[in-house]
């Protein structure tokens, strides 16, 4: 839930940040945003920056329940028809375990393209101690994360605790000020109750950086709706893992990695699990860093440049020719799986939205961050697919 809370909050900030109407040039008001266009692939980049001091279990947990949920709403966007490269960076702080001189605070994952990665970071969390400095933790990412340059990037903070705003020797409206010029805009979380969060500045930390002031109980577990499509996505995630092909230095961890994360996602729900699953069947999920069938849809040319000892055993022994044949084949079962999953999850999702329209929209970390990032990149002049 506190996921949810974290991206809401951050996609409303900015949304009302980037609804302001620009004039012409015989200064009348234009009723409509301009859209810029993209000098290069358009960028969402997100930055989650977690307290994870001793009160912070509920948010952890949040966190890792809406992961793959919150990267499935980023997937839903395009810009120009194109999807969007999607990059998360993950923070904690106010951790006693933490250096005092790093100001308590520690970057877990650069923003990063490779998911399998923010999710092994996020299940490696936890919680100790308390002196919670958010000032300090912005400045970092502020200055440390590489942010694109490109005015039609989306590029959104949130951060998330319970502690007073103002901790710390680092001025916190001096660096959300820093953030705005490089067009980061910074959303908060306050995980308690929405006055107490407004009078220790959380509010004020959001109205800083343009962004939007959300609380959340972090203490409250995530609700799932389990659907009819669950298992069969399941099966069709098992058949997508068989299509992966190792290569380099890295790559028998790697796939390895894939593995335990897709574990990770199940031991915390079934529902997890298939959210998971939905995101591998989707264009942002990519591995051409270990994965050969990705490897070559972005260089047609990469058999030929692998060396042999960088393969599976399997393929050591085999012919380019023949190492190609494999590659198509695998890329075509996978594609096909890919499809199949697509059309579930959008079955599922249907599912979904139609049991929550029964009860009550639970306040979340998850639902408050997918909310205002579909009103942030409406604003942004990107659609969104459903």
């Amino acid at each position: 839930m506190k996921s949810n809370l974290f991206i809401s909050a951050l996609l409303a900030a900015t949304i009302s940040l980037m609804s302001c109407n620009s004039s012409n040039a015989n200064s009348k008001k234009n009723t409509e945003i301009e859209k810029p266009i993209a000098a290069e692939n358009t960028k969402i980049q997100v930055a989650l920056l977690l307290d994870t001091s001793s009160s912070m279990d509920g948010l952890i947990d949040q966190a890792k329940s809406r992961l793959w949920n919150i990267v499935n709403t980023l997937t839903t966007l395009k810009y120009d028809g194109k999807t969007p490269d999607i990059e998360i960076a993950l923070y904690e702080y106010g951790n006693d375990g933490l250096s005092k001189k790093s100001n308590y605070i520690r970057q877990i994952a650069p923003l990063s393209t490779d998911l399998d990665l923010i999710s092994e970071k996020f299940f490696s969390l936890s919680t100790n101690g308390g002196n919670e400095y958010c000032g300090a933790v912005i400045q970092d990412a502020t200055k440390k994360l590489k942010w694109a340059k490109d005015n039609t990037n989306m590029k959104l903070i949130y951060i998330a605790g319970n502690e007073e705003f103002n901790q710390g020797g680092i001025n916190y409206k001096e660096v959300i000020s820093d953030a705005l010029k490089n067009g980061i805009y910074v959303n908060t979380i306050y995980c308690g109750d929405k006055t107490q969060g407004i009078n220790e500045l959380w509010k004020s930390g959001a109205e800083h950086g343009k962004g939007k002031y959300f609380n959340i109980d972090s203490n409250e577990s995530v609700r799932y709706i389990a659907t009819p499509y669950d298992a069969e996505i399941t099966k069709c995630n098992e058949k997508i893992n068989k299509t992966y092909i190792s290569y380099g230095a890295k790559g028998s961890a790697k796939k390895m990695n894939q593995e335990t994360q897709d574990k990770n996602a199940q031991r915390v729900s079934a529902s997890n699990y298939a959210e998971r699953a939905v995101s591998k069947s989707k264009a942002v999920y990519k591995n051409e860093s270990w994965d050969l069938v990705d490897k070559v849809k972005d260089d047609k040319t990469a058999i030929s440049k692998i060396k042999k000892e960088e393969l599976p055993a399997e393929l050591q022994n085999k012919s380019e020719a023949e190492i190609k044949t494999i590659v198509e084949q695998k890329t075509k079962e996978r594609e096909t799986i890919q499809k199949e999953i697509g059309e579930l999850g959008k079955k599922r999702q249907q599912f979904i939205d139609a049991e929550t329209k029964k009860t009550k929209k639970q306040d979340d970390l998850g639902n408050a961050i997918n909310t205002s990032i579909v009103g942030f990149a409406k604003v942004k002049g990107y659609t969104v697919e459903k």
